[in-house]
């Protein structure tokens, strides 16, 4: 790949040929050198986006580096010795024979860029992130974006045989255990590597192109694709983003494994838009690597005897099972060791009595069965494993029993996966001996002793039998009522109402008011100072048990990036209450109908994250659920501006076998599909109907009723969307919003999306899982008819 400096450098050294320091900023001459300094001494680019030279990184030593200088978080996105960090005093030189050569502080020789012989004659950091060495010719005889560690930028191109290698933590630069390549046979991978090595192992995500792929490009508009010989577009790695002339990119294959696409705003008044100043994901592949990496021989994502579950930014959570801890606190990846003696096999029998099994829903760990049993029960498959020295969990499932031994590999926990693992662990296992316990129990055995010998010994036993029976009572008894209110199969914290009314300071902070219920901003002190959003739900309401049980049994059961995260819930006396996550951005409402138009990238990927919510309520969860009330209030945005799905205290339970239900008319105005108002049997296209019109809000920045529209065929955004995509005048949408108007193709997709969904005839309207799919470009949009047509020859989805 040859890259042509004579553009740029040659107005340059006619316009300035003497100045040093002209010369110094575009090209690097023969004999240059840099030190390893605090300073972070650089070669910059022209504009001065990029640099070149030493960073620090957390331990002290340094990188000889590629970085986005302008930014405060000088963001590395190449580097030399990765694998070998020198200390302070190091250096790097581009010698008189226009060698670049990276020498430690005592000068043995570290790196160096192999140009093949070839002598260079200057070497540049230009601005599009590439370091090159080149000669007289402006002939590019090596560049870093040949050479890639796990970052690329715009204007760069993998070729067949490049490979992304990702680093091994945050902090830990050095070659890790993933890989993103392009084979020698066209197939675009992302495999795992047999660390220490970096050669592929396991491979857990493809472009399955092999024999078409040519090149992976990452073009100037943003775009990263996989491309064939002849300039076909073979897969699309970030289908929409953002303009490169407001946003710095890179993408990385990171030390999870996932590669994510990243955009950080160039100017601070994006974050009006709803951009915060720092990288933000836009992409990633895989979209669940908890689920989708499965190593015959590995321990997966998250190592051996851990579990992974999906966290923000589809990163995985890693996590040990009871009576497991991390083997490296620092490195979660690594995995979980058993913090108890295993069983005895010479006495199983008898041993069982020191172990107990730990019921964790939707867990398990593929690969490590030795025993497989059909038509038994949760009890038969209990008492197998406690029995069997061997077994370590236990996964029952519909009637079927697994049994697994250490190490458990590949584990995974996730809604989809239904049923549960019984793991086995010692009793009292993590516990050492409370010394504070037997002191306090010696000493009562010292004092009941004391008494017994006394007078007034057979009073004071009267008055403690007494004491002791209230308390038990009274505290079985309020035992029972939280146990009777909560919901089955779901884990979470049943909290007192005295320990949210110390969250929330009395409720002083008020975050959100609806129609039944107020929310309130607390701080739970006692876990890590946690933020949670407390709802309490109106005291006069006479259903608001049924609306916390409701909201409790549908949420309790989720677990998507799109949804908002359930902590727990109050049910004590009048009070019910539940406690959400905070979500730091507010609602969409307020970020869609305000005062400044957020960008167009940003609304579509709000578009996406609730479609992809509602898909996984739909499709995805272990209970299907309607919504019944998607409105921009119900969609609440994260400190990524990414949506989340929330208040679910009008949803709708289905059952296995169910696929609609009748019920009284649930959601909001404007919102709702209309079989509610027919006393038809609705099903999950109720939602799809609402997200229809939120789709158009959210491509046109305005509300779908709005009476104080002077034009009335304007007044109704369904009406008009239709009659102008009928026109072909989808721009009249748009109103002066430019960076929309550059994207028109898409705009007029999204709103062929949007009409689908609010077809009058339910059968018409896509699933939500076909709705993602058009959005995300995987299956073509066809015309859609008038939304209040019955053509029943159309067909449905």
């Amino acid at each position: 790949m040859a890259f042509r400096l004579i553009c740029f450098l040659f107005p340059l050294l006619l316009t300035q040929p003497c100045s040093t320091t002209v010369q110094s900023y575009q090209i690097i001459s023969l004999g240059l050198s840099l030190t390893a300094l605090d300073d972070n001494t650089s070669w910059p680019s022209p504009s001065g986006e990029f640099a070149f030279g030493f960073q620090k990184i957390e331990n002290g030593c340094f990188l000889l580096a590629i970085w986005f200088d302008r930014i405060p978080e000088k963001t590395i996105v190449w580097s030399a010795n990765r694998n070998n960090p020198v200390k302070r005093g190091s250096n790097v030189m581009l010698t008189e024979d226009g060698r670049l050569v990276l020498n430690d502080q005592n000068g043995k020789s570290i790196w160096r860029a192999d140009t093949a012989g070839r002598r260079p004659a200057f070497a540049a950091m230009l601005d599009n992130g590439n370091f090159v060495l080149a000669n007289y010719d402006s002939d590019n005889l090596w560049d870093s974006f040949s050479q890639p560690t796990d970052t690329i930028l715009p204007a760069q191109t993998l070729i067949q045989g490049s490979k992304l290698i990702a680093r091994y933590s945050t902090k830990n630069y050095s070659t890790g255990r993933f890989v993103f390549t392009l084979k020698s046979d066209g197939n675009l991978e992302l495999c795992t590597t047999a660390f220490p090595f970096d050669y592929d192992d396991s491979c857990y995500w493809s472009s399955k192109t092999g024999g078409s792929g040519f090149r992976v490009i990452f073009n100037q508009s943003g775009e990263i694709y996989l491309e064939a010989k002849n300039k076909t577009m073979l897969t699309n790695l970030s289908p929409i983003v953002p303009s490169t002339q407001d946003f710095y990119h890179k993408a990385i294959l990171e030390y999870d494994g996932v590669f994510r696409h990243y955009v950080y705003p160039k100017h601070p008044s994006l974050r009006d838009a709803g951009w915060p100043m720092k990288w933000s994901p836009v992409s990633f592949l895989p979209l669940n690597i908890c689920l989708q990496l499965t190593e015959n021989e590995g321990g997966g994502a998250c190592g051996f005897n851990s579990y992974c579950s999906l966290g923000d930014n589809h990163r995985p959570n890693c996590k040990c099972p009871p009576g497991y801890t991390f083997l490296d606190p620092d490195d979660v990846m690594k995995g979980c060791k058993q913090e108890f003696v295993s069983q005895n096999c010479e006495e199983a029998s008898q041993a069982a009595d020191l172990f107990h099994l730990e019921a964790k829903e939707n867990t398990d760990w593929p690969f490590s069965d030795y025993g497989h049993f059909k038509t038994v029960s949760e009890d038969w498959c209990r008492n197998a494993c406690l029995n069997d020295c061997f077994c370590a969990v236990a996964i029952f499932r519909n009637g079927e029993c697994w049994k697994k031994r250490i190490p458990l590999s590949n584990g995974r926990f996730d809604s989809s996966i239904g049923g549960k693992a019984l793991i086995k662990v010692r009793d009292n296992s993590n516990l050492k001996p409370d010394s504070s316990r037997n002191n306090n129990h010696s000493a009562l055995f010292i004092i009941v002793s004391l008494l017994l010998s006394s007078s007034v010994s057979l009073n004071f036993l009267l008055l403690l039998g007494a004491f002791l029976a209230v308390f038990c009572f009274g505290y079985g008894k309020t035992k029972k009522i939280q146990l009777e209110t909560t919901v089955q199969g779901i884990n979470l914290r049943s909290f007192t109402y005295s320990e949210l009314e110390k969250a929330t300071n009395k409720f002083k902070e008020e975050i959100g008011r609806g129609a039944f219920a107020t929310v309130y901003k607390g701080l739970l002190a006692f876990d890590s100072g946690t933020v949670v959003a407390v709802k309490n739900l109106d005291t006069m309401m006479r259903e608001n048990e049924k609306e916390l049980k409701t909201e409790v049994g549908a949420i309790g059961r989720t677990n998507h990036k799109n949804l908002v995260h359930l902590i727990g819930f109050c049910n004590e006396g009048e009070h019910r209450l539940l406690v959400y996550e905070f979500i730091s951005n507010g609602n969409l409402a307020k970020f869609l109908f305000g005062n400044s138009r957020p960008s167009w990238y940003k609304r579509m990927q709000i578009a996406f994250g609730i479609a992809r919510g509602l898909f996984y309520l739909h499709e995805e969860c272990s209970t299907q659920i309607i919504h019944c009330d998607i409105k921009p209030q119900n969609i609440l945005l994260d400190d990524s501006f990414s949506a989340r799905i929330s208040d679910f205290g009008l949803a709708k339970l289905l059952k296995a076998d169910q696929t609609r239900t009748a019920t009284a008319i649930r959601g909001t105005k404007g919102y709702v599909a209309p079989e509610w108002f027919k006393n038809l049997p609705v099903t999950v296209k109720v939602d799809v109907y609402s997200f229809g019109i939120l789709l158009l809000e959210l491509i046109c920045c305005r509300k779908n009723f709005e009476p104080e529209v002077k034009d009335e065929n304007e007044m109704v955004l369904a009406d008009w969307s239709y009659d102008c995509y009928k026109a072909g005048e989808v721009n009249l949408l748009m109103q002066n919003d430019e960076e929309a108007m550059q994207d028109i193709k898409n705009v007029e997709k999204f709103v062929m999306i949007a009409i689908w969904c609010i077809q009058e005839d339910p059968s018409l309207r896509p699933t939500m899982k076909k709705v993602t799919q058009m959005l995300e470009g995987a299956v073509e949009v066809s015309v859609p008819p008038n939304p209040s047509s019955y053509i029943s020859s159309i067909g449905s989805f």
